[in-house]
């Protein structure tokens, strides 16, 4: 019976766990970081009292950064190697946070984006190094399972971004304070940093970056930009991260004006239920994978995230509420699931694919700017059908995969 690969664990017998447990704690950050920017669009809009066009600005300038920033932190690491994009990422991310302590004083919401910017850029060097180190951190044969369970702990961190966002902002009674959360992050993020600074990571080795699928010399003498299943792909990542990002941005906001519930009750809601699913999906969808093709599940989630929107955008108060838990649920898998489709088969031109792809992420500047402006000037509800059109598009992709890379 053939022996199991272990998981942080070298075939030689070397333990990579510390290094896997210090890789995984970035995926919290950077899922934290991420989700308590949905509590801050609705917080922006209470106490500056600006619209909810201006208030997407504050997606707009993080997934801004992440276009700005992909192909620097990609030079970086390409020259001093992951520990260095990874150190790069932290103390972007830990100086933008700790600008929240001037900016609570300040109360000026461009400082706030300028403090936001500096987080998007430090996001950005964290996952364009954490994504492909994480994979190499054991033996190869166990490189998916790795970034799945590394990808769970971002799931958590989604969870407790709404939480601790609502806590600060929106408890009863209690005078909002901005400034202390961002804080307290900014403080852990550094302190985080000095540990990596101070532990001997292993070497990334030339093997670990192609993929399992990969076909040698399929692909050495054509263009990257002639690659459909890339270049589709690059287009559905850049529409999922438009959705989820505009879905999560404006969850509050709908759950306050269409079901009568309050901002801190609507962060809960966010957080353990919207978030809990994802998160429980993400786990439950690489299970699934052993049994089901990855673009035939993800043609089923983009279906039922179609029917989610249509939910959101038709049916009223806590009905329409509903849709919106059935969309993270199948939101979960999409992407990873998009992320290994676009990039399969590609061999020696992964790594400039996977550069890209990261570029990509700025899809979440977009959408909750346009959702904003729709619901500024016709009702929230219309907002969504930003996303219904993405997924829509994210079920084509994932049906005519297999045509596509013929």
């Amino acid at each position: 019976m053939k022996k199991k690969p272990s998981l942080v664990r070298l075939a030689d017998g070397t333990s990579l766990l510390v290094p896997f447990i210090l890789i995984t704690s970035l995926f919290f950050l950077w899922g934290f970081a991420h989700s308590i920017l949905d509590v801050l669009n609705k917080h922006f809009q209470d106490a500056l009292g600006i619209t909810k066009t201006k208030s997407a600005l504050v997606q707009a300038v993080v997934y801004g950064g992440y276009f700005l920033m992909a192909l620097p932190a990609g030079a970086i690491i390409k020259r001093w190697g992951y520990r260095t994009g990874v150190l790069t990422g932290l103390l972007l991310y830990g100086v933008g946070a700790l600008l929240f302590i001037p900016g609570g004083s300040l109360q000026s919401f461009e400082f706030f984006l300028f403090s936001l910017f500096v987080i998007g850029c430090g996001l950005t060097c964290l996952e364009t190094a954490a994504n492909p180190y994480v994979t190499v951190l054991g033996e190869p044969a166990a490189a998916e399972r790795r970034i799945n369970l590394a990808q769970s702990f971002n799931g958590l961190g989604w969870i407790c971004g709404p939480l601790v966002g609502g806590w600060f902002l929106f408890s009863e009674g209690g005078e909002a304070n901005i400034s202390l959360p961002y804080a307290i992050i900014g403080i852990v993020v550094l302190l985080v940093a000095v540990v990596f600074s101070r532990v001997r990571l292993p070497e990334i080795t030339a093997h670990a970056d192609t993929p399992k699928t990969a076909q040698p010399n399929k692909t050495k003498s054509t263009s990257l930009w002639k690659q459909k299943t890339f270049t589709t792909g690059l287009v559905t990542l850049f529409l999922y991260v438009a959705a989820q990002t505009g879905i999560n941005s404006f969850f509050i906001n709908y759950a306050t004006e269409q079901a009568g519930i309050s901002a801190h009750e609507a962060s809960i809601w966010l957080s353990f239920g919207g978030m809990g699913l994802f998160m429980l999906g993400r786990m439950g969808g690489s299970w699934l994978m052993g049994y089901l093709q990855p673009e035939k599940l993800l043609a089923l989630c983009a279906g039922g995230a179609t029917l989610a929107m249509l939910a959101v955008i038709f049916l009223s108060g806590k009905m329409g509420l509903s849709g919106f838990f059935l969309c993270f649920l199948c939101e979960s898998i999409m992407f990873p699931t998009i992320f290994a489709l676009a990039i399969r088969g590609l061999d020696e031109q992964t790594k400039r694919a996977s550069s890209f792809l990261i570029m990509s992420i700025v899809g979440g500047a977009v959408a909750p700017v346009l959702m904003g402006y729709i619901a500024d000037t016709t009702s929230m509800a219309l907002g969504f059908i930003v996303p219904l059109v993405c997924f829509v598009e994210i079920g084509c992709f994932a049906t005519r995969y297999k045509r596509v890379k013929s």
